[in-house]
């Protein structure tokens, strides 16, 4: 099928069209820009730089794509954005790209959806099945998980890793990484146990959420460190793929804190 394009919309002749593109008025696409079958942009799209946007990706109007990082160290280098595919993006949602001092790509996997305001900043990564509701802003260098959901006005701090189907609740702060299937709410988050309503969303089978429930007891208990408990968990549940995720996603990193549940002290 033919591409679509508005005659208010300005198409920078060397950007690439795949087939079935649908550009709405008052977009401005650049000249390395690339969209892909059957992506949708409804109106007032600004896309700038080495910008990919995946099969099927509908943005609405006023987001803004590729325009330089906002970091002072950026230094004009080539850097770029991948998203996915079938990934929707709301009203005033701005993806930036990577930097030359750092990560030089942003990346998004396949069917996110990301709502009124959100910010993807530079050389960030995100997963498949991410949802950011209204105004979810994320730092640079951010890494997120598949399935995961952060609630409206949350935010995560620069290098913050968020693992696989966790939860990041309204209004919360994330400055430490969050385990995978975790739960954190609070402005410093803190862990507020597991996603057991995503996980039964995702039809999870109860034994699963049974076992992770059982690790994440005895990994935030009070008896014993942390990397006593943490031991303990490996070897107890060393043929169990999910506690094992949290068990790799903690011990792969240790310059960062770990998001710990809230002691009332």
């Amino acid at each position: 099928m033919s591409v679509t394009i508005h005659p208010t919309a300005v198409v920078d002749p060397k950007a690439q069209l795949g087939t079935n593109v649908k550009i709405g008025p008052m977009c401005v696409i650049g000249p390395d820009a690339q969209l892909n079958d059957d992506v949708t942009l409804i109106s007032h799209v600004s896309i700038s730089g080495h910008t990919n946007v995946g099969e099927g990706s509908t943005l609405y109007p006023f987001v803004s794509l590729g325009h330089p990082p906002q970091d002072f160290k950026h230094k004009g280098g080539r850097v770029s954005i991948k998203l996915g595919k079938h990934n929707t993006l709301r009203e005033n949602v701005t993806v930036h790209p990577g930097t030359d001092v750092g990560r030089p790509e942003t990346v998004t996997g396949d069917n996110c959806y990301f709502m009124v305001g959100s910010h993807v900043a530079h050389e960030a990564r995100l997963g498949n099945h991410v949802t950011f509701s209204n105004y979810v802003q994320i730092g640079g260098c951010v890494t997120i998980g598949n399935s995961v959901i952060m609630g409206g006005l949350s935010a995560a701090h620069q290098f913050t890793r968020i693992g696989d189907h966790a939860f990041v609740g309204a209004m919360a702060l994330v400055t430490t990484d969050v385990i995978p299937y975790g739960s954190v709410i609070g402005n410093h988050a803190h862990l507020a146990g597991l996603n057991i309503v995503g996980l039964k969303r995702r039809h999870f089978p109860r034994e699963t959420i049974s076992d992770l429930r059982s690790a994440y007891r005895l990994l935030f208990a009070e008896e014993g460190t942390f990397k006593e408990r943490l031991a303990d968990c490996s070897r107890l549940y060393a043929d169990h793929t999910q506690v094992m995720e949290i068990v790799r996603f903690i011990e792969t990193q240790d310059k960062r804190s770990i998001c710990m549940p809230h002691t009332g002290r």
